[in-house]
């Protein structure tokens, strides 16, 4: 896949969607990295079916519930938003619930292609394959869910 790389203000919570300020720290990021960007970039999901998929992810990576071999040690990298005056192993755990609740509302059957193509990364035709699903389902199964995160995410 070709990379779309783009520069952006580098914060302490790590890259933001803005372009960087004059002087400032930047960083390059790969908008295409995503399965979710590129279907969005192509017309495959609407804006709200993506900001609930970004949404989803960002509480997976707020809860790091991401595999590892050893104990992580790096910090929780996460702004205030609404749950000011938590701790962050604290904002871990509501991040945790919120991603166990949201891959409930999109049903049993739904959220394996949601775990695997928005949190994993995987490609729309690699997770057709390990579902055993017929080709060019996945996008259909896909939006659905989507539309369940967003329903629970209450994205308008």
């Amino acid at each position: 896949m070709k990379q779309h790389l783009v520069e952006r203000e580098l914060t302490s919570e790590g890259p933001s969607a803005k372009a960087p300020q004059r002087g400032g720290r930047s960083a390059s990021v790969n908008l295409a990295e995503s399965p979710l960007t590129w279907l969005h970039a192509r017309g495959h999901l609407d804006d709200r079916q993506f900001a609930a998929g970004e949404r989803l992810r960002f509480d997976w990576e707020t809860a790091q519930l991401s595999p590892s071999v050893t104990m992580r040690w790096d910090p929780v990298r996460v702004s205030g938003g609404s749950e000011r005056g938590l701790t962050p192993s604290e904002r871990q755990m509501a991040a945790r619930d919120r991603f166990n609740a949201a891959a409930a509302a999109a049903g049993p059957g739904l959220a394996d292609v949601l775990w695997r193509v928005v949190c994993a990364g995987e490609s729309l035709p690699d997770a057709e394959r390990a579902l055993a699903w017929p080709a060019r389902s996945g996008k259909l199964v896909l939006r659905l869910a989507l539309d369940r995160v967003a329903g629970f995410y209450r994205l308008g």
